[in-house]
């Protein structure tokens, strides 16, 4: 199988697994909340992954481990709606993890244009004393949004600025501004089942969970030294390899567009990620393509969404049509992807889209 759909999972870093190890051995497994010496220990190594966590973050926050990014941003919205209760809004194009409870709290939501990229802040959208949630790049066309206008346009209304920033976190910088941002391990090369919030110093976010006080009180449950450490390690991994990464995706990138000169961009070409790439093909039937480009593993859109028989809320929130949403597919690759993966899943893709009469 080539695997060109790291939007939706990245292969785990041997640095991770090899971190998560020592916590799944026999002497590893001690609760991190007991006060014994094997505790402490496993307490220990939870502090170490919070720390290399929260280094690829702003300055001046906090790192609370949830499960995932959809907990992070389900507790963000849901409960800071709570604290914040002046009113919500977001943006179109957000992940279902945030646009669902947006639609949940009737926020405001907020504009895209065609090329993918929110439109300028309109006061009258943004709530006074309420939460703004503007994501950093869009899993499904890869778009960088602009989240230092919005965190300001916000912060004039005395509102919070919530960020998702889990396809950018340990890709792209990470934006000044925000006062909550959600990140997930798994889309760095680390495991699944844990993410984290950062919470700007100062912001009062009420509890997500009660019953034992772990992670400073803020989320009861028992804490996973294994699955940390393995965040841990592949957030210290993306620091190391930062600019190596880049210019490896950026590489990738440019084959791909050299491969595929028929097919149109979804999203704005500049102002991306360059490890998504959406494209369209008039005639292509993205479904079929999947089925008979078998052994190439992509998307035509969000995993959390797919089997669901819609097309994407991105591309029509984009203005896409139907048709042409249909004729969409989602490619992308990093740091474990070779060139000649690249080639061989897009030739494959290619030939797949002649079987449908599209030279």
């Amino acid at each position: 199988m080539i695997y060109l759909d790291y939007q939706a999972s990245t292969p785990l870093a041997p640095e991770a697994r090899e971190a998560m190890l020592r916590w799944l051995a026999d002497d590893g497994f001690a609760n991190p909340s007991s006060t014994h010496k094997a505790g402490r220990a496993a307490a220990a190594a939870v502090e170490v992954a919070r720390d290399q966590v929260v280094a690829l973050l702003p300055k001046g926050g906090r790192v609370f481990f949830t499960s995932g990014a959809t907990e992070a941003l389900n507790w963000a919205l849901l409960r800071g709606a709570e604290a914040m209760p002046g009113g919500v809004a977001g943006l179109s194009i957000e992940h279902a993890a945030a646009l669902q409870c947006l639609e949940r709290l009737n926020a405001h939501i907020l504009p895209v244009d065609g090329e993918g990229l929110a439109l300028a802040p309109d006061d009258a959208l943004i709530p006074d004393g309420g939460i703004v949630a503007t994501m950093l790049v869009n899993n499904e066309v890869g778009t960088i949004q602009p989240v230092a206008d919005f965190a300001a346009a916000a912060h004039a209304k005395n509102s919070l600025l919530l960020c998702d920033a889990v396809q950018g976190y340990g890709r792209v910088a990470i934006p000044e501004g925000a006062d909550l941002i959600a990140v997930s391990a798994h889309k760095i090369h680390g495991p699944k089942g844990i993410g984290a919030l950062w919470v700007k110093d100062g912001v009062d976010l009420p509890p997500l969970m009660f019953g034992g006080a772990q992670e400073q009180g803020m989320r009861s449950g028992t804490v996973s030294p294994a699955l940390c450490a393995g965040f841990g390690a592949a957030a210290a991994l993306a620091a190391d390899r930062f600019d190596a990464d880049a210019e490896h995706v950026d590489r990738l990138w440019s084959l791909a567009l050299d491969m595929l000169p028929e097919w149109t961009i979804n999203g704005d070409a500049g102002s991306r990620y360059h490890g998504n790439l959406n494209v369209r093909r008039e005639g292509v039937n993205g479904l079929r393509l999947m089925s008979d480009a078998r052994e190439v593993a992509f998307s035509l859109g969000s995993a959390c969404g797919s089997g669901s028989g819609k097309v994407s809320h991105v591309l029509r929130a984009m203005g896409v049509s139907e048709a042409d949403a249909r004729a969409s597919i989602r490619l992308g690759w990093g740091r474990y992807t070779s060139e000649q993966q690249v080639r061989g899943g897009l030739q494959a893709i290619r030939d797949a889209a002649r079987l449908q009469g599209v030279d």
